[in-house]
């Protein structure tokens, strides 16, 4: 949720800001560095260094106002709140958190997959960010640049970046986390993800080399270095998710420090107040942040809540937003319906997400193709999104990548791989042995912990197969982590699963360099792989590499890695009175939504007088 700002933060201001801080406490009035710029519809793509070094600047900090010119419309940071906003006293943000997952820590080099909603990376700024067009733009990083061998890239820390403790943020605050997740008794659960990009990653992983060996070096405090196995041009793009820890709380406290308020620290917009797992979580603003895009919010509070419970708070007004996936299609048509809240919900592209179901194809049943492509001319895509997902929430998915994606079949050329045609798929059942479905083993179906709306279409896709193939299956909704080391076991422990995969960056090495064979499906084809491999790192001739990539995701389709049910229309139900120019005001394809990635929005939220 971001965007670039032309500010810079410049280090010699930082002992005259200190003395005035201390000579505003005296004052009881309040630190205030000055407002932020609104966020700067300049893309700044990451792969060429001449639009990194353009990257926009952090501005110096202005000195803070006196007691007697307090302005209730003035936030801790000295930015004036909008005209039609809330006092900032009154500049508290609501929200939801489902007590069905399984959280145990804030910071996602920590766990990805259990982290606090609500309160995930709320507390560190990533090197990188993106902008409402999926650029990638400055954030924690105001700069860099690739090495002419295109191995290195290193990143030019902002300057002034501080932890609220009064520690400097530094390069090393990176390469402490980075071989913290690197640990293999971390066992981090999004390891594959720097699989064969960072380098000697793979070996640390495996234990073969320490930590120190790490691909990830300090060349000086504000100076951050990342060397990769071979050129990998969508490096900065991963960025995105470079979230750090803080190395001297890391070394001190051990990984989980921001589950406790006294040991918790903070260089990200908020600061933890209070932490009761199962009960709710408050953040507030934190005073001392030096980075861009300041809050205009003062406070949030989130609430725990079963998921289904999400729609009636909002209601109630008791929070201020409900995600797409939390609401039931009951909910859904009320909104729809309704003039006021179908206006509040905006519509995006999300991640370009896709739902597909998933097999253990190293072994029976799932082994044979033949049974796979039964499973996949078995589920009718068309009729499920319209009548179960809606039109308005999903689209059919043919293949893996969503219209509109790089490399992606927008034209449906690909469709005929997976197309419903009951009598086509009865025909691959009796090819694998298995007429009428005789003798085929009943299977279970996991979920990875779905909402209501998602477990109903998944409910559909299952039903879709047993009433064409008369094959007998049963849907189970797991625990996101029972799930993931389930699926992530070597060899799988997952025979027969349902998943969704949305992008990390704008590339196709990211969506289909997850089924690689060193990645996390238990798939494997060695022409799909080699493709993957040669198209990744090339440079020089964009079309060739466009061409490998759509020849590789027609492989994945025919050989059917996956049986691809529907790609994701996203969005976010918002209260009329959340107002900000970051997600209220359309992108370059006209979409007004608060997209993925896009974390800078969070200094444009505020609350507005309500009509």
């Amino acid at each position: 949720m971001e965007a670039s700002l032309k500010h810079r933060r410049v280090s010699s201001f930082r002992v005259v800001l200190y003395l005035l801080l201390v000579l505003a406490m005296v004052l009881s009035a309040c630190a205030a560095p000055p407002a932020a710029e609104a966020p700067a519809e300049q893309p700044a793509p990451a792969p060429t260094v001449a639009a990194a070094a353009e990257a926009p600047k952090a501005e110096a900090p202005a000195p803070a106002p006196a007691a007697a010119e307090a302005d209730p419309m003035m936030t801790v940071f000295g930015e004036k709140l909008p005209d039609d906003a809330l006092p900032y006293d009154e500049q508290v943000y609501k929200s939801g958190c489902s007590i069905t997952a399984n959280p145990i820590t804030a910071d996602f080099m920590v766990s990805v997959y259990q982290r606090y909603c609500g309160l995930d990376n709320a507390l560190t700024l990533a090197l990188v960010d993106l902008d409402k067009d999926f650029n990638v733009i400055p954030m924690a990083a105001d700069s860099w640049e690739a090495s002419d061998d295109g191995l290195t890239w290193t990143f030019h820390i902002q300057p002034g970046l501080m932890w609220n403790d009064g520690t400097p943020v530094t390069a090393n605050d990176w390469v402490a986390t980075y071989r913290y997740a690197a640990d293999p008794e971390h066992a981090w659960d999004f390891a594959w993800f720097y699989s064969g990009v960072i380098k000697n990653w793979d070996e640390i992983i495996a234990g073969e080399l320490p930590t120190e060996e790490l691909g990830v070096v300090a060349v000086d405090d504000a100076t951050l270095q990342i060397t990769t196995y071979n050129p990998f041009p969508p490096l900065p793009g991963m960025m995105k998710f470079a979230w750090p820890l803080q190395a001297k709380a890391l070394e001190t406290h051990g990984p989980f420090y921001n589950n406790d308020p006294a040991t918790s620290v903070s260089m990200g917009r908020w600061k933890l107040v209070s932490l009761e797992p199962g009960k709710s979580i408050v953040l507030e603003a934190n005073e001392k942040f030096t980075g861009r895009n300041p809050l205009k919010l003062k406070r949030m509070e989130v609430t725990f809540m079963d998921v289904s419970t999400a729609f009636a708070a909002f209601q109630n007004g008791e929070i201020m937003t409900v995600d797409y996936q939390d609401l039931t299609p009951a909910d859904f048509d009320l909104v729809m319906s309704d003039p006021v809240l179908s206006e509040n919900y905006l519509r995006h592209f999300g991640d370009f997400r896709t739902d597909y179901l998933l097999f253990d194809t190293f072994n029976p049943p799932f082994n044979d193709l033949n049974v796979r492509k039964a499973f996949a001319h078995a589920v009718d895509r068309e009729s499920i999104v319209k009548n179960v997902m809606g039109e308005v929430k999903g689209l059919a998915a043919y293949a893996f990548l969503m219209p509109g994606f790089p490399s992606s079949s927008a034209k449906g050329e690909l469709n005929e791989y997976q197309n419903y045609d009951c009598d086509t798929a009865k025909q691959h059942l009796s090819d694998a042995g298995f007429a009428d479905a005789a003798g085929f083993p009943p299977q279970e179906l996991w979920l990875r912990n779905e909402g209501p709306a998602m477990q109903a279409v998944y409910q559909a896709v299952a039903a879709s197969i047993s009433e064409c193939l008369g094959v007998q299956i049963e849907v189970s909704n797991k625990d996101g982590k029972v799930y993931m080391d389930s699926l992530n076991a070597k060899p799988t422990q997952l025979t027969f699963g349902a998943v969704s995969y949305g992008m990390d960056y704008l590339d196709p090495a990211n969506m289909l360099g997850i089924w690689v064979s060193t990645g996390r499906h238990s798939w494997k084809n060695d022409e799909f792989d080699r493709l993957i491999r040669e198209a990744t790192p090339l440079v020089g001739d964009p079309a060739l590499r466009d061409q490998m990539f759509r020849d590789a995701e027609k492989i994945l389709v025919d050989d059917v890695g996956g049986v691809f049910v529907d790609h994701r229309w996203q969005g976010t139900l918002f209260q009329p009175f959340v107002m900000g120019d970051g997600f209220r005001t359309p992108d370059s394809n006209g979409i007004t939504a608060w997209h993925w990635g896009n974390d800078w929005v969070w200094g444009d939220i505020y609350l507005a007088k309500q009509q």
